[in-house]
């Protein structure tokens, strides 16, 4: 069994790209049971961010997951291969080091994908899907992260996307205090972008969600007021900003929504940013004169502030994670040798028992016990030894090698 992963990420591969083949939470248990009762994997774990689809597994044949994921996402493995990253063994460690320490983001340093890393483990371990070799992967890679956390500076001076989102509002209005704010959903994305505008205080908050109740838990953290998905039809145009971030499948704010929403504001500008992966706001959008229409890609430039400063620690991390890879990367060329391992001890103990039987019989017929006992120790050391000389017996380029395998594993001088 092989450690195995392959994904896409903002680096390779388009918003477009990566919205197709996005598993949203709620499909994420059932998707990662499909994927190991299809025999492409038998274990599995699947990380999808906004920035990021990853499948960590451990199987035989890596082919036959890429075909799995495009499939599933009614794509052909030919369309998805061009933007994908294939790991194998150690560069499978590494990877999953870098991610978990933040050294893989768009936002270099950042905290949040450590959360979501221990998301996906969550719901793979609750789905049972996940072993023990992906399960030592990811406890090393928290592990890894926490001692680049502790021993670097690399989450200084970052920005966030929720801190760049406010950034790019401020680059539109001269103050938030003025404005009306929609947070449309209520996951952890949001709850983090709205603590960032809250602190600018400003007029007014909303939080749109398909549940009222749990939208207006959110809200109220703010101070502010919550409506259902079905309301925003009636409300869109009371707002100066609309941030967005759902796990809906299919855009939810379209093109005729917003223009309808633009005419009754009498053409007064609206900053919209979609931090979901698939868009919840159609790209068309993006057409409309007075609205500034951002996504996860567009504000990579925003949240580049600080990161000359934070390359310095991140060469630091890189040095950290390379002797992690190594201890890894044994613990795996162990685990390799463990059914070896354990075969061996079962044939030892085969013929230990059968050799002990005829013992047994031996003395029940009233043999003498230490004739017993010599005849046991004789037949144990000859069949034991009989499969190393018989392979040492033997004419074949690989002579010299067993001959040095014997050698070491029954530590003999080389002159013996």
């Amino acid at each position: 069994m092989h450690l195995l992963a392959f994904g896409l990420n903002h680096q390779t591969a388009p918003l477009a790209i990566r919205e197709k083949l996005a598993f949203p939470a709620d499909i994420l248990p059932e998707a990662l049971r499909q994927l190991t009762q299809s025999q492409a994997a038998h274990e599995a774990a699947i990380v999808s961010t906004c920035n990021r689809t990853e499948i960590y597994c451990a199987g035989q044949n890596p082919a036959d997951a890429i075909a799995w994921l495009a499939h599933y996402h009614n794509m052909s493995p030919a369309e998805v291969e061009p933007y994908l990253y294939r790991l194998d063994a150690s560069d499978v460690a590494r990877h999953a080091f870098r991610v978990a320490s933040g050294l893989d983001s768009m936002v270099l340093g950042e905290t949040q994908i450590l959360g979501q890393l221990k998301d996906a483990v969550r719901v793979a371990q609750q789905s049972g899907t996940l072993g023990t070799h992906l399960n030592a992967l990811f406890q090393q890679a928290f592990s890894v992260a926490k001692e680049v956390r502790s021993k670097t500076a690399i989450g200084a001076s970052s920005v966030s996307m929720a801190a760049a989102g406010v950034r790019l509002a401020e680059q539109i209005f001269p103050s938030i205090r003025e404005l009306n704010l929609l947070f449309i959903g209520a996951g952890e994305m949001i709850e983090l972008v709205a603590t960032h505008f809250a602190a600018r205080q400003p007029a007014g908050i909303t939080v749109a969600n398909r549940t009222l109740e749990r939208g207006r838990a959110l809200a109220e953290q703010f101070g502010g007021q919550a409506i259902t998905l079905a309301d925003l039809h009636d409300h869109l145009a009371r707002f100066d900003v609309v941030v967005t971030s759902t796990a809906s499948p299919v855009p939810i704010v379209g093109k005729g929504l917003v223009e309808r929403a633009i005419k009754q504001r009498r053409h007064r500008p609206m900053f919209m940013l979609d931090l979901a992966v698939p868009r919840d706001v159609e790209p068309e959008v993006a057409s409309l004169a007075d609205v500034f229409l951002y996504t996860v890609d567009d504000i990579a430039s925003v949240v580049e502030v600080g990161r000359e400063a934070r390359q310095v620690a991140a060469e630091q991390a890189e040095n950290i994670i390379v002797s992690r890879v190594n201890e890894f990367s044994q613990w795996l060329r162990q685990r390799q040798t463990v059914p070896l391992i354990r075969a061996l001890r079962d044939e030892g103990e085969r013929l230990r028992r059968h050799a002990l039987e005829a013992a047994l019989k031996q003395l029940a017929r009233g043999d003498a016990p230490e004739k017993v006992l010599e005849t046991l120790s004789v037949q144990l050391t000859n069949k034991l030894m009989h499969p190393p000389t018989q392979a040492l017996s033997q004419h074949g380029d690989d002579q010299a090698a067993m001959s040095q395998a014997v050698a070491r594993i029954y530590r003999l001088h080389s002159e013996s």
